[in-house]
C-alpha cells in the first residue's frame, strides 16, 4: 500500500515538473518577463537624473518611501481629453497618456500639446492599435515608429514608452522595442471601461485592484458606436479622491520608476 502511494506521488511530481518545463518553454518563445516598479527603482542609471514626482509645496515625492500609483489613459487624444486634463488639474496630479497616432494625435495635435504643457507624460500606443503579436516584424516596427514619430512631430519630444495594444506582447515584440531604444508598460489595475458605461463599476474595479506601485488603465476615447467609454470621465473623480484618501500619491509612469530610468527592452507592470 505504501509503495503504491509512493509511486503515485512520483508520477504526480513528474507530471507537475513536465508541465512547469513546458510552461517555461512557452514563456521563453512567446512570453515576456515583467519588471515591477520597485525592482526598476533599484536600477539607477549612472548618468540618469532622478525624476521624482512633484509634491506639495514644490517638494518631491520619493516612491521608495511614499505609497505611489500611476494613472494612465489609452487610445487618445479625443474630444474628451480636455475634461480629463481639467480633472487632473483640479486634483493637482499628472498622468501618462499612451496615444494613438492615426486619427488621434494627427487629428487633435492641440490636445497633445495641452497634455505636455500641463506636465503629463505623452507616450505611444502605436499608430493604429494593431495587435503586435499578430503582425509581421516589419509591421510591428512600423506601428511603433509611426506612433512614436507622430508625437515627436507635435511636441518635439520622442516617446520612450510603448503600451502594446491590449497589453499583448512577446519576446519577438520586446526585441524590436529594445532595438528602438524603448520600454513597454502594461498595467496592474484595469477599470474595463470598454465593457460598461457605469462609472461606479469602473471606479470600483480600480479601487479593488489598486495596490502600492500600481499602474491604472483607463481610456481616453470615444467609442464611435456610442456604446462604451461613456463612464470613464465620471469615474475619474472617485478613483482619484478615494485613493488619495487612502494615502496614495499619484505620479507618472517614469516618476513611479525613479530614481531608476526605463531600460530598453524591459516590460514594466
Amino acid at each position: 500500500m505504501r509503495s503504491t502511494t509512493t509511486a503515485r506521488r512520483v508520477r504526480t511530481a513528474a507530471a507537475l515538473l513536465t508541465t512547469a518545463v513546458l510552461a517555461a518553454a512557452l514563456t521563453g518563445c512567446n512570453g515576456y518577463d515583467a519588471t515591477s516598479p520597485a525592482k526598476a527603482r533599484e536600477h539607477v542609471a549612472a548618468t540618469g537624473a532622478a525624476a521624482f514626482a512633484p509634491g506639495a509645496g514644490g517638494g518631491t515625492v520619493d516612491c521608495r518611501k511614499a505609497k505611489c500609483v500611476a494613472l494612465t489613459f489609452d487610445a487618445g487624444p479625443s474630444v474628451r481629453t480636455p475634461q480629463i486634463l481639467a480633472l487632473l488639474e483640479k486634483y493637482h496630479i499628472r498622468a501618462t497618456f499612451f496615444t494613438l497616432g492615426k486619427n488621434h494625435v494627427m487629428k487633435h495635435p492641440e490636445m497633445v500639446r495641452a497634455m505636455a504643457a500641463q506636465g503629463d507624460e505623452v507616450e505611444t500606443l502605436t499608430w493604429s492599435h494593431q495587435i503586435l503579436t499578430k503582425i509581421s516584424k516589419d509591421e510591428v516596427r512600423k506601428e511603433i515608429t509611426e506612433g512614436r514619430d507622430a508625437v515627436e512631430k507635435v511636441i518635439g519630444v520622442r516617446p520612450t514608452l510603448l503600451r502594446p495594444p491590449q497589453g499583448r506582447t512577446s519576446s519577438t515584440v520586446t526585441a524590436i522595442v529594445k532595438d528602438l531604444g524603448m520600454s513597454e508598460v502594461v498595467w496592474s489595475a484595469d477599470g474595463a471601461d470598454y465593457r460598461t458605461t457605469d462609472p461606479k463599476l469602473i471606479a470600483q474595479r480600480i479601487l479593488d485592484k489598486t495596490k502600492r506601485d500600481g499602474i491604472i488603465l483607463l481610456h481616453d476615447l470615444v467609442d464611435p458606436t456610442d456604446k462604451g467609454y461613456n463612464g470613464t470621465i465620471a469615474a475619474v473623480p472617485a478613483v482619484i479622491s478615494t485613493l488619495q484618501a487612502r494615502g496614495y500619491t499619484f505620479v507618472t509612469v517614469k516618476q513611479l520608476l525613479a530614481p531608476g530610468t526605463p531600460q530598453p527592452g524591459k516590460v514594466y507592470k
